[in-house]
């Protein structure tokens, strides 16, 4: 912020007590250190809406993605199976048929949970910040 050194309070303070007298200097003295007071606060109260306001953003961003990982994977097990079910099954190599489906079913449902151990694993662990904010508001 200000960088004022000791001279230049000594400064202020001489010039202060010419204007306004020894009678008045210790009321505007107060009364100035209450402005700075209330001021020191509201910039720290907006300081911290901006920090909130952020890192709400930054976790909505990470929702997102994380929406579209899903998304991306549900579709793709969705046409595996969906091409799975549309595959013709004559009789004559119902074996052969019935082991390449499984084997699509597998695959299917191995990437399924593949895609669903990815999201697992990118989802950050809940910490307790909110609550620690909320006993600090308290206080």
């Amino acid at each position: 912020m200000l960088d004022i050194g000791f001279l230049e309070l000594m400064l202020i303070g001489i010039v202060a007590l010419l204007v306004l007298g020894p009678e008045r200097l210790p009321k505007a003295a107060r009364t100035a250190g209450l402005w700075i007071g209330k001021i020191k606060r509201t910039v720290s109260g907006m300081q911290r809406e901006i920090s909130a306001q952020l890192e709400a953003e930054e976790l909505r961003q990470k929702l997102n993605e994380q929406q579209k990982k899903l998304d991306d994977s549900l579709k793709k097990a969705k046409q595996d199976v969906e091409s799975i079910a549309e595959s013709p099954s004559p009789s004559s190599n119902a074996t052969a048929n019935q082991q390449a489906t499984e084997q699509r079913v597998a695959s299917a449902s191995a990437r399924l949970d593949d895609a669903l151990q990815t999201v697992r694993e990118d989802t950050p662990a809940p910490t307790d910040k909110a609550d620690h904010q909320k006993d600090s508001n308290h206080q």
